[in-house]
């Protein structure tokens, strides 16, 4: 009982960084229609930068890692901006195929600039672990599970209680209508993709501590991710935040019962047996979209 609760309660901080990479491909996805396969390079790219403030400048974490997200949000303007806007009302297949040529591309960029060498990455609070009940947490896990609930309530009042909100979701249902109601497409666009940046940095940042910090250290964060999204319904955020969690749980019991290399083929084959029962995913539902 004490080995599962604590299998359970690393799945639990694994499922926040599963949650909050599902949330900002989600976040594009629902409001542009674009799938973003680049989602997990840029945000090994931002924890790169995090990483060349705290190591090479000699900043400390939390001012690396707000002038990290600031860069993220600017990145992902950017990407949005310079290339997915060009392509944003092409067939679905031209799209998957630039955000695929997007991530082979910010992989080797960042294997020119950094190196493929495995960096440790310092913790954001350091500590000892301690013991409460029969689970053993660290002080890092912690800062992952305050940040991630912050992350999630700041992004529910932002999509419900704000117009900033109101202006996505209106231009999520009828682009058009939007646009001739007065909403700036373009500019809720560009704050999407900014979003959908900066909540894939604080998922890479996050994550760097406790494997190491590569060009490819976001591959499966990245595959967990669309996992979650897709287990949730791909337009539902509080469906990508609870599939994320249930991924990170679920992946983690089979790593400790079964084997490491068969969690991957086990959480898709969860999603598989879902996906049949409900098409939608566990939390989707089916509307239709104005044109």
């Amino acid at each position: 009982m004490e080995a599962l609760l604590q299998i359970t309660f690393g799945g639990l901080i694994f499922g926040s960084i599963y949650a909050l990479a599902a949330i900002g491909i989600v976040m594009i996805y629902k409001t542009t229609d674009v799938v973003n396969f680049a989602h997990g390079e840029m945000a090994m790219i931002t924890t790169f930068i995090s990483f060349t403030f705290l190591q090479m400048v000699g900043l400390s974490f939390f001012v690396s890692f707000l002038l990290a997200l600031i860069f993220a949000a600017i990145f992902g303007m950017t990407v949005y901006q310079a290339i997915i806007k060009r392509v944003q009302n092409a067939p679905p297949l031209n799209q998957i195929v630039v955000t695929l040529g997007l991530f082979l591309a910010f992989n080797g960029i960042a294997g020119l600039i950094w190196g493929y060498t495995p960096h440790g990455y310092p913790s954001a609070l350091r500590g000892d672990s301690f013991q409460v009940g029969s689970v053993f947490m660290s002080p890092h896990q912690l800062f992952i599970l305050g940040i991630t609930l912050a992350l999630m309530i700041l992004f529910f009042i932002l999509f419900k209680y704000t117009k900033i909100g109101l202006a996505m979701r209106a231009t999520q249902q009828d682009m058009q209508t939007s646009s001739l109601m007065g909403i700036k497409v373009s500019q809720v666009f560009n704050l999407t993709w900014a979003a959908g940046a900066i909540l894939g940095g604080v998922a890479g940042i996050l994550t760097a501590p406790i494997t190491y910090l590569e060009p490819s250290m976001m591959i499966d964060i990245l595959i967990m991710g669309f996992a979650a999204a897709v287990f949730g319904g791909f337009v539902n955020l509080p469906g990508a935040v609870i599939g994320g969690l249930i991924v990170g749980v679920y992946s983690n019991w089979v790593s400790y019962y079964i084997g490491s290399e068969l969690s991957v083929a086990f959480v898709f084959l969860l999603i598989v047996l879902v996906l049949y029962v409900k098409p939608t995913g566990l939390f989707g539902a089916k509307y239709v979209k104005k044109v």
